[in-house]
């Protein structure tokens, strides 16, 4: 598939399914077993592979059942070095002088 952030929507669903379709035959499955492989519906295949839209979760399963995981590697959240609790744990708290109130002679 190609990367080219010009293509619409519609266009990245078309290629996605063909992709799907290729390696589905090239795999010798028919729809039926690929359907049941990665426990999604006929028709949410069908779809899938016409580029008529489909669920993420769908696209998750096809890829996964087709052996292609890579397919969804840039859809992986980015590890973020930044931790919170990190941050709060290692902070070091400004010493501070506390103000003593002395008691105030009754005139």
């Amino acid at each position: 598939m190609e990367s080219n952030p010009s293509i619409t929507v519609e266009e990245w669903e078309e290629q996605f399914g063909r992709s799907v379709r290729r390696l589905r035959q090239t795999t010798q499955l028919t729809q039926v077993e690929l359907a049941a492989r990665a426990n999604v519906s006929l028709s949410a295949l069908k779809n899938l592979e016409r580029g008529r839209g489909s669920s993420l979760s769908s696209v998750v399963r096809v890829a996964r059942a087709l052996g292609r995981a890579e397919w969804l590697d840039s859809f992986a959240p980015v590890q973020s070095e930044f931790s919170p609790l990190a941050m709060l744990a290692n902070r070091v708290t400004a010493a501070r002088p506390r103000r003593v109130r002395h008691p105030v002679p009754p005139s």
